[in-house]
């Protein structure tokens, strides 16, 4: 999808080292490229994740980390890695109403789910993309306004995520604050469980070390993706990596790789003054796209904050898609896709400039116009993964799973 050596060339640029000046409007091709292929990252977490509650598997990944990519539909199989599986817990409130939970009880992982993953560009990828990509994509939900009025909107303090300079970094040295509910998720562990004893953030945190140690001899970068809730939790592990030096290259005093975080359909996650830090924490950019009729980037209404530099699209102009008000179509992240793919400002139409196929927006939702012969939803597995056996009974093999990895991390 990408020309690879315009991509090679010009990665700085794309991951906002100008603040993506001059790319929006017109939407540079390059650039429309480049979010195309991080939203695949995280529709790859929706693909992979089993959401039937009736599985013992429920809330986990239904595919080994070796095969993520391959048994996803994303453009560049070949391009990264996935490292380490991420799995996230919160507060018992929080967790009755964001986190899936098997109605088999003997399943062991009832209070985690999976939540993303964290990969690394292979050869193949880093010689395409002209440097070592470090990728955390954190999965969200396709579910329109119910989870967002759901969580209450309680702000808590981020100092601890914002590193030596985020206590009373806001104005009048007040402590920048977050969505209580979203800093829940992100920070928080179960000692019950063998997923989720070190929390989401520990994870992704303990891998990102890790992989820029291996890399410390290239160039890197690292780019937090997320969709809806997911949007937000790449919003606080973005500023955490880059407020915390975590991004720091191994040797170098001084020397920081960019922190790059691409969100789709995000709520507001901090108040004012974590805005505030977060623009002026070195290294980080944010580009958050929007679509003008999805409701959920208003909320919380009151309050909080937008965040990071805007690319507001509007689906409503693409000739291709159902224009019936529904709220689930405008959040879905295949419709912000197909949206980036042909978006031509507020003062043109709508052109596919890139060649993404239309029966996408499909995939999870009821968005393609009638016409086109594409049933809705129509992304399912083969009979739900129930497999007959040899006995000639019908049962549900809907989850592989991995294998410990050197360290003694399970990744299921």
């Amino acid at each position: 999808m990408f020309v690879t050596g315009d991509m090679a060339a010009q990665w700085k640029e794309l991951q906002g080292s100008n603040h993506w000046e001059g790319l929006l409007d017109p939407l540079d091709v390059g650039l429309r490229r480049c979010l195309v292929t991080y939203g695949e990252m995280i529709m790859a977490t929706y693909e992979a994740f089993i959401g039937e509650s009736r599985s013992p598997n429920a809330g986990m990944c239904r595919y080994r980390r070796a095969d993520l990519f391959q048994r996803v539909d994303v453009s560049h199989p070949g391009w990264y890695e996935a490292t380490r599986y991420l799995y996230a817990t919160a507060s018992a409130e929080v967790r009755g109403k964001v986190l899936l939970r098997p109605l088999c009880r003997e399943r062991c992982a009832r209070e985690c789910n999976w939540m993303g993953y964290v990969a690394v560009a292979t050869d193949e990828g880093a010689a395409a993309l002209g440097r070592r990509d470090i990728v955390v994509a954190w999965r969200g939900t396709q579910r329109a306004l119910e989870w967002v009025a759901d969580l209450k909107l309680a702000l808590a303090s981020a100092a601890g995520i914002l590193g030596p300079e985020g206590g009373g970094g806001g104005s009048g040295g007040s402590d920048p604050s977050v969505h209580r509910g979203y800093l829940s998720l992100y920070t928080s562990d179960y000692e019950g469980s063998n997923l989720s004893k070190q929390s989401a953030r520990m994870q992704v945190l303990t891998e990102i070390v890790r992989l820029m140690d291996k890399y410390k001899g290239e160039e890197t970068s690292i780019t937090v993706v997320g969709h809806s809730l997911g949007a937000t939790m790449a919003t606080l592990n973005a500023v955490d990596i880059a407020a915390n030096a975590y991004n720091k290259i191994p040797g170098y005093d001084s020397r920081r790789a960019p922190v790059t975080a691409i969100v789709f359909g995000s709520p507001r996650t901090g108040d004012q003054d974590f805005r505030d830090v977060f623009h002026r924490t070195p290294d980080l950019r944010m580009l958050r796209v929007r679509n003008r009729p999805d409701r959920i980037p208003h909320y919380p209404p009151v309050g909080y904050a937008d965040v990071g530099v805007e690319l507001l699209i509007d689906t409503r102009r693409s000739p291709f898609l159902k224009h019936h008000g529904s709220e689930s179509q405008s959040h879905d992240l295949e419709v912000h896709l197909h949206g980036i793919a042909g978006w031509q400002g507020d003062r043109g139409g709508f052109e596919l400039v890139v060649d993404r196929d239309v029966a996408l927006v499909n995939k999870f939702d009821d968005c393609l116009a009638d016409e086109y012969p594409v049933p809705v939803r129509w992304k399912v597995h083969h009979n739900k993964s129930m497999v007959k056996g040899g006995d000639g009974r019908w049962v549900l093999e809907d989850h592989d799973p991995d294998y410990e990895d050197e360290d003694g991390n399970i990744n299921l």
